[in-house]
């Protein structure tokens, strides 16, 4: 399909409504959110499109996809990689698609301020962070998988373990709100995290001309301050083509929407709000009338393909606006920054001496708002 450019505006002009409703038509009675109407699901971009209907305010819509979730959850703590009309299709059981439900449930709490949703579904997510920490390797990564038959592949990607390691901080952050402590997650995310930015050996190295292992160990927060900088500059010109947006590989003439909005998140996450204006513009205009957009297109021959409306694809943009505009309360949750101050935060509560300390019974109680 020949795409029909408009022109741009000077500012995006994201229609968020649109696109939110894009994603809630697709959900089927039971919560679950496939790709494309008729299409298949899987657990990663579920997540991400439930996070996508919770920030544009469709909050019940996104519990639903959470309950649907974990209603299906096999009982090692994993999820099978996809699913096509309530059945399973792809059988292996993924350890990043299996924890990304840290990240859902963490980004809700920030949307809604409700801790029952998440504390009612705690001990899903502790299946699925502890079934992807069953498959850390001795060096600090984590193996993408177990087939049907519970045989591991010993193979961990890039993406996948920047993935986790968003999962695991997600996972523990919450679990702090909850008061649940899993002090053997934070071990293991030091391990990862070591892993990630300074042994490269311990990954396929083929999946290296995906623009995904580009930015997602900066995404994540695995790579930080100058490190992070430089590594967005040093592969720009290898992925982002000015107008068109991220190439999904480095070698071919094809821009994805997706991976174009998660760059703008990634540039967001570091700081650089001006770029991430600049590139989230060059694909504003890339939608069909529903408010869904390509997933991608062909230049410069200007080709929609796949012609696939996808609700992750739409969800992704909706992230990206969000963290652009503080659409909702849970825009900073890819940000350096915020995940920083919290750092800073437990350490000071860390270093509170308690000869000096004022007891929490002897502090003074604000009234509540209201009264």
């Amino acid at each position: 399909m020949e795409a029909i450019l408009p022109k741009k505006s000077q500012k995006p002009a994201i229609d968020i409504d649109l696109m939110a409703s894009f994603i809630a038509g697709l959900q089927k009675g039971s919560g679950e959110i496939p790709w494309s109407e008729g299409g298949k699901t899987d657990p990663w971009d579920h997540v991400e499109s439930a996070m996508g209907l919770a920030a544009a305010g469709y909050v019940k819509e996104a519990a639903r996809a959470y309950e649907w979730l974990a209603s299906i959850q096999l009982d090692d703590g994993s999820w099978w990689a996809s699913y096509r009309a309530g059945a399973p299709e792809d059988m292996a059981k993924d350890s990043n698609m299996s924890s990304y439900i840290a990240v859902g449930l963490y980004h809700y709490h920030l949307v809604t301020g409700d801790d029952h949703l998440p504390g009612r579904l705690w001990p899903n997510l502790c299946g699925g962070i502890n079934y992807a920490l069953g498959l850390q390797a001795p060096g600090g990564q984590i193996y993408w998988a177990k087939n049907k038959d519970g045989v591991t592949d010993p193979m961990a990607l890039l993406t996948g373990c920047s993935s986790i390691y968003m999962s695991l901080k997600c996972a523990i952050a919450l679990g702090k709100i909850l008061g649940k402590s899993e002090p053997r997650w934070e071990e293991a995310l030091k391990k990862l995290g070591h892993a990630i930015r300074n042994r490269p050996n311990l990954f396929n190295m083929i999946k290296s001309r995906f623009s995904m292992d580009w930015y997602y160990p900066v995404l994540c927060g695995a790579v930080t301050g100058r490190d992070a900088r430089r590594r967005i500059d040093k592969y720009w010109q290898k992925f982002v083509v000015p107008d068109w947006g991220v190439r999904c590989v480095s070698d071919r003439p094809w821009a994805t929407m997706a991976e174009t909005a998660e760059c703008v998140l990634t540039l967001a996450a570091i700081g650089d709000f001006e770029q991430a204006r600049t590139v989230l513009r060059w694909i504003e205009n890339k939608k069909f009338d529903d408010g869904s957009y390509w997933m991608g297109v062909t230049f410069p021959d200007a080709v929609i393909w796949p012609e696939e409306r996808t609700s992750w694809t739409s969800a992704a943009i909706i992230l990206a606006w969000d963290a652009l505009t503080g659409m909702s309360p849970a825009a900073r949750l890819f940000s350096h920054e915020f995940w920083a101050e919290k750092e800073e935060t437990g350490r000071m509560h860390t270093r509170t001496s308690p000869e000096i300390a004022v007891k929490k019974k002897d502090r003074p109680r604000p009234d509540r708002p209201g009264r």
